[in-house]
């Protein structure tokens, strides 16, 4: 991980970013040899309609934002809870590998109208990091609404509760056959789902022609609530495609996140919302 600003969304830059690299390098773009969606003429079928439903389903009870959830991949976190009731969610980031240069770990506290984070970096790199000595790091820093509304690396948005966005991945499906009980794989263009946290916009653009067909896997519980869902991001050549695993859980039985102790609490500096823009 190199020392510079993040940019889109903080999880997606944590979790996808990696995945722009293995699409970038190695000077060609061609993607795994075969995907779920290929058919003997090469043409993409639709999803079936059932299979997709239940999809689009799963990702309603999303909505009244009380679960718990966790996004993985590329070495890097993303962990917490939202609970809707108390108008409040929190976060835990972790980005890079303890053995990178550079490896950042985020904890972000929601408890409207106010936001925190507290900001540790470690490795080699972590000296470097422009406006390090302003950080405040190991304390919680107090964010001012005025500067993170709309950032999708700081802020949290009541009205859009889920963090990875997998109602919007839903809805891109373009191909899906359930394959067990509860079980579905297919492909969905994240071309479409830009605005899904967990999708960086500049993936989706170092994806070209590959972003209209991405597999994935879900399962559902019981319920027919969505608990995970997993995209195969396309690598090149001889690359391992990069996983990136979304899961949820404890449907209606989250809590509400707690403010920090007062005496841990610092008003965040402009530094820190410079890192971030």
């Amino acid at each position: 991980m190199t020392v510079r600003r993040l940019s889109a969304g903080l999880v997606a830059a944590a979790l996808l970013t990696p995945g722009v690299a293995a699409c970038t390098t190695g000077g060609g773009t061609a993607g795994p040899t075969s995907t779920p969606s290929a058919t003997a003429s090469g043409a993409a079928p639709e999803a079936d309609s059932d299979a997709k439903q239940a999809l689009l389903n799963s990702t309603r009870e999303l909505s009244n934002g009380n679960f718990r959830f966790r996004m993985s991949g590329a070495g890097s976190t993303a962990e917490g809870q939202v609970h809707e009731p108390s108008q409040s969610a929190e976060m835990r980031v972790s980005i890079g590998e303890p053995t990178d240069d550079l490896a950042m770990a985020l904890d972000l506290v929601h408890v409207k109208p106010d936001s925190w984070v507290k900001l540790d970096l470690s490795g080699a790199a972590a000296s470097s990091v422009p406006g390090r000595d302003k950080f405040n790091l190991g304390k919680y820093q107090h964010l001012d609404q005025s500067r993170i509304q709309g950032d999708r690396n700081l802020g949290f948005d009541f009205d859009q509760v889920d963090p990875a966005g997998s109602e919007v991945l839903t809805q891109a499906v373009t191909e899906v056959r359930r394959t067990g009980d509860g079980t579905y794989a297919g492909t969905i263009d994240v071309s479409k789902a830009a605005d899904a946290g967990s999708i960086d916009p500049g993936l989706i653009t170092a994806l070209g022609a590959q972003a209209n067909s991405v597999p994935f896997t879900a399962t559902l519980d019981g319920q027919g609530r969505l608990t995970e869902l997993v995209l195969q991001i396309p690598g090149t050549g001889g690359a391992t495609a990069p996983e990136i695993r979304v899961t949820y859980s404890d449907y209606g039985n989250a809590t509400a996140a707690q403010k920090p102790p007062s005496d841990q609490v610092v008003e965040a500096p402009p530094e820190l919302y410079n890192l971030f823009d």
